[in-house]
């Protein structure tokens, strides 16, 4: 099988259920899990534009289109630097107000350790998945991506707003009781964000297709090492893990044209 890759789509079972979509295929990865499998790199990538270049960048931008889309923009890596409530085009104000103006979560979520971060509402489940979190709850809802943005800048200096990947794939997650977790964060609001906070206290929980954790990782980076192989063990975020403690990180190779083979 032969096509770029692209983040896997997740779905919220019991467990999670995991598809990518690759050139001409859709593959149920779930299935693939105890069987061996190769992955080679063409050296080829293909941007997020639809074009192919020698080089993609971050979330599967070409230089040009990192520099230029709106897709790429400021406030889409960092949501308090978003102006579209002010009416102020960063790259294409109609885009920025599409996205930037619509409901939106900052949340706490287990992810190898308690985190913060920001979502559009309307897809916090699949951002939770792809972050390989056992448990998320939502801690305040905005009418936009500033404010959100706004309340994630405060709690940066009391909470970790990345995910401990190392920590996830090894299964090193401590336990956390994400209820008493958010009235200890409510309680370092200070007023005017606190008229954000969610009333909704619903714990979010999920689990992941994984036959066995590796005691340690190792990353694997296919502009370091073009091909690999070895049996999947599992899937968690949007990791694929293999019996050799290698890791795949699906989603930070998005534009890499690859061949995939399972045997």
């Amino acid at each position: 099988m032969l096509g770029a890759l692209s983040k896997m789509q997740t779905m919220h079972e019991n467990p999670v259920r995991y598809m990518l979509d690759l050139g001409d295929d859709m593959i149920a990865m779930n299935s693939l899990i105890g069987r061996s499998m190769s992955v080679h790199f063409t050296g080829k990538h293909v941007c997020f534009c639809g074009f192919e270049v020698e080089r993609v960048f971050r979330n599967n931008f070409c230089y040009d289109c990192f520099l230029t889309k709106p897709e790429a923009g400021a406030a889409i890596f960092n949501p308090e630097l978003s102006k579209a409530h002010l009416g102020i085009a960063d790259r294409d104000l109609e885009f920025e107000q599409r996205y930037q103006m619509q409901p939106h979560v900052v949340y706490l979520a287990n992810s190898g350790g308690l985190k913060v971060g920001v979502t559009r509402a309307r897809q916090k489940t699949t951002r939770w998945m792809d972050q390989g979190a056992t448990s998320a709850i939502v801690l305040a809802e905005t009418e936009n991506r500033f404010e959100a943005g706004k309340i994630e800048v405060f709690l940066k200096n009391h909470l970790s707003d990345k995910t401990h990947w190392s920590r996830m794939l090894t299964n090193a997650v401590p336990d956390a009781d994400l209820k008493s977790e958010k009235a200890k964060v409510v309680n370092l609001l200070p007023e005017e964000l606190k008229a954000m906070v969610s009333g909704d206290d619903f714990v979010n929980e999920f689990t992941y297709p994984v036959q066995k954790f590796p005691p340690k990782v190792q990353s694997i980076n296919l502009s370091k090492t073009t091909s690999f192989a070895a049996i999947l063990a599992g899937i968690r975020g949007q990791y694929l893990i293999f019996n050799t403690g290698q890791v795949f990180n699906v989603r930070s190779h998005e534009g890499y044209l690859v061949e995939l083979d399972v045997f």
